[in-house]
């Protein structure tokens, strides 16, 4: 009997650690499949790791508006040039005459931040060969986009379009293109405008101009970039051809191990430790991936500057220069992902095992258990055929190890009858055989014995 109720113990703890591992792989599967959520968004507000943005969320539309789509296409026909109200591109004049030649060239200035619609009537005005929305130069279904530093920085510091424009004419012409040229010029500032600077710097970090757009510096994701701090002056897009004051190398010079960041309108540069080896990259990548966005809509400079200074935070993770990177807390999902499908794999292949265990034992599985229930019938019927032989010859000795083997066969056929599992039936019958074999050693015939017996019956 004790051996019988730890065989049925054992038993349930294998059923409950089938259904446990069933859960575990249900469980590893959604975690896998919900870690598996990609994106392709980029954000302008804030680092390129945060959330997405829908249009008008960040800033970027302006409050400026285009006529007509017919309106404009009636001012263009007049006028070789049409500058819309708030258009903000700029080019020098003598070199995009040149540029153009003979030909009837006609140009469309629209403003920064129109939306998807009035960016759209924009498109529409058929006669304008050369659209220009934002600092963005388009036309003959190309679009002229810087691809040096020095064009960028042209571009968003002094919305100067003049190399864009005469390239993308160039090649509407099929002439030779231009040589690019270096538009934006410098100068020192003066010692009352660096220590105008320099006083906010030393009292809170930070400095804004007169025109700059600046609200705040993005305090988290400045930690990030700059974990030690840095200073941060914000200006404006500065006048079209006039030069810009050099804050970052004067600054450099004043706190040559404080990390610097300048910004001029949407242009933004670093100065400070290891600018020689880290400016430009944060620099190139910044623009190569944003700056098509920035040229034709409006943000703020505290949107570009978080995005920026989440680009340095990128650089900064890939360890390119050698230097002590940004504490990244351990993230258990991450470190655990690669292994959630041998897990998952794992538990399906136990809960199969188990499972087949299960339908073998049941006699369920395949023909081996429809032939040991078969098998248990048969079996059943020689034992009840000796019970009976063997009946007419016992005494009031043997009577109770008879009594007790019918009553095993008579539970063997219930089992049988209802379906119960083979093993069952076979536990029952070894129980009957065993009372069979004392009675007929009682009565003293061997033949009577279930081994002789079953043996000549099947024979």
């Amino acid at each position: 009997m004790a051996v019988a109720v730890v065989k049925l113990r054992w038993s349930r703890q294998l059923h409950l650690l089938r259904w446990v591992l069933l859960v575990v792989a249900v469980l590893v599967l959604v975690v896998f499949v919900l870690a598996q959520r990609q994106s392709i968004e980029v954000s302008y507000g804030q680092s390129p790791s945060s959330v997405r943005l829908e249009e008008g969320a960040a800033g970027e539309l302006s409050d400026a508006t285009v006529p007509s789509a017919q309106e404009m296409t009636t001012l263009v026909a007049a006028d070789s040039v049409v500058r819309l109200p708030g258009a903000v591109a700029h080019w020098d004049e003598q070199r995009v005459r040149e540029a153009i030649g003979d030909d009837d060239i006609r140009i469309l200035v629209a403003p920064p931040g129109l939306d998807e619609a009035e960016n759209d009537r924009v498109r529409e005005v058929k006669n304008a060969t050369v659209r220009v929305i934002g600092t963005q130069v388009s036309g003959g279904g190309l679009v002229a986009t810087p691809d040096t530093l020095a064009g960028w920085r042209a571009q968003f510091a002094t919305h100067d379009v003049t190399n864009q424009l005469t390239a993308l004419i160039a090649r509407l012409r099929k002439a030779p293109a231009p040589a690019e040229r270096d538009e934006v010029r410098w100068r020192e500032p003066s010692e009352r405008e660096l220590a105008t600077v320099l006083a906010d710097l030393r009292a809170g970090g930070s400095h804004v101009g007169r025109g700059a757009t600046l609200d705040g510096v993005p305090e988290q994701v400045a930690r990030t970039a700059f974990p030690d701090g840095a200073w941060y002056v914000a200006l404006p897009a500065q006048p079209y051809g006039e030069p810009l004051p050099a804050y970052g190398p004067a600054l450099a010079r004043v706190a040559p191990d404080r990390p610097i960041v300048v910004m001029y309108g949407g242009w933004i540069e670093y100065h400070g430790p290891a600018a020689a080896e880290f400016a430009d990259l944060a620099a190139v990548s910044f623009y190569a991936q944003s700056g098509s966005r920035l040229s034709r809509y409006d943000y703020p400079q505290r949107n570009v500057l978080g995005a920026y200074l989440g680009k340095v935070t990128d650089v900064r993770y890939s360890g390119l220069f050698d230097r002590p990177l940004p504490y990244r807390p351990l993230d258990p999902l991450r470190v655990a992902l690669p292994a959630l499908p041998w897990i998952f794999t794992g538990c399906v292949a136990g809960f199969l095992v188990l499972s087949a265990r299960s339908l073998r034992r049941s006699g369920v599985l395949g023909a081996s258990g429809r032939a040991r229930h078969g098998a248990g019938a048969a079996r059943l019927a020689g034992l009840t055929a000796l019970a009976v032989e063997v009946s007419l010859l016992t005494d009031a000795r043997s009577n109770p190890a008879l009594t007790r083997g019918i009553g095993k066969l008579q539970a063997a056929r219930a089992a049988l009858d209802d379906g119960l599992p083979a093993r069952h039936v076979w536990e029952l019958l070894d129980e009957a055989t065993v009372e069979l074999d004392e009675t007929a050693r009682m009565v003293g015939i061997a033949s009577y014995r279930p081994a002789s017996y079953l043996q000549g019956r099947l024979s």
